[in-house]
């Protein structure tokens, strides 16, 4: 299938590394002008020079998400270099499940703001400086990069942030969509990152397993009965920020390998 790509303009938010470094690798893979977001500038040009190799335009922006200004600079910056922008990719945040998850009742208003302006906030005000120029022309779209604790109770802070940018994606998937720009949100569980080597020792520390052990257990939280590979959850999100997506709109689309013992419908 051609996923009809081949000189879009993309911008891809936390794209130095995890899922975001993936998305803008295999978008640039299939043809695509690719803005790598991210705070810090050393691994920002890293990220950068692999995607790069793709042969594609690939330019570098660093931008806090959390600042207004900062975000509206950085989309006007990669419209004076690439022309325009098709595609906006949501992925910077971090990881709720990077450290330990504390009882909900003790989760304090701090925890709860810093993750509502990186998250859900910061996906807001992209897609929103992004909105009049895929307005303009006619066709945009923009996938935010949630997870799986959306439907879940185990942390607060997964939950809560994850479940608002899917309640964000399907508002404006009402505003956006009869104007040709589509909103989707894609649910990564564990995912296997840069970060996993860390988390594997981490649970077979704390459950005194091997590391093999524990890379087995965690591997049991999907149906395919391991984790998936950054690279797996990118080939969704590149199906939703491609022109062959348009039937989806508003709409979370799981992408864990499937949750043992649950149905949803």
């Amino acid at each position: 299938m051609d996923l009809q790509l081949r000189g879009k303009r993309a911008i891809v938010t936390g794209g130095s590394r995890g899922i975001g470094l993936a998305v803008a690798d295999a978008l640039a893979a299939e043809g695509c002008a690719v803005a790598v977001v991210s705070r810090g500038k050393e691994a920002l040009q890293e990220a950068a020079t692999r995607v790069g190799r793709h042969g594609t335009p690939v330019v570098a922006v660093a931008a806090d998400t959390t600042d207004d200004a900062d975000v509206r600079a950085m989309v006007d910056e990669v419209v004076a270099q690439l022309g325009g922008v098709d595609v906006l990719v949501n992925a910077a945040a971090t990881p709720a499940s990077s450290g330990p998850q504390g009882a909900a009742s003790d989760t304090t208003d701090e925890l709860m703001r810093e993750q509502f302006e990186t998250k859900v906030l910061g996906y807001l005000r992209c897609a929103r400086a992004v909105a009049p120029h895929m307005v303009g022309q006619g066709f945009g779209r923009i996938v935010n990069v949630s997870g799986l604790n959306a439907r879940g109770s185990s942390s607060l802070v997964g939950s809560v942030r994850n479940v608002s940018v899917a309640a964000m994606t399907a508002a404006l998937a009402d505003d956006l969509g009869p104007k040709g720009v589509t909103v989707t949100v894609v649910h990564p569980g564990l995912t296997v990152t840069e970060r996993t080597p860390g988390m594997i020792r981490a649970k077979a520390e704390a459950d005194g397993t091997s590391e093999e052990e524990a890379e087995r257990a965690l591997g049991r939280s999907s149906r395919l009965g391991r984790l998936v590979t950054a690279a797996e959850v990118a080939d969704v999100v590149v199906f939703l920020a491609s022109p062959r997506s348009v039937a989806v709109n508003g709409d979370a689309v799981a992408a864990g390998g499937g949750q043992p013992g649950v149905t949803f419908y």
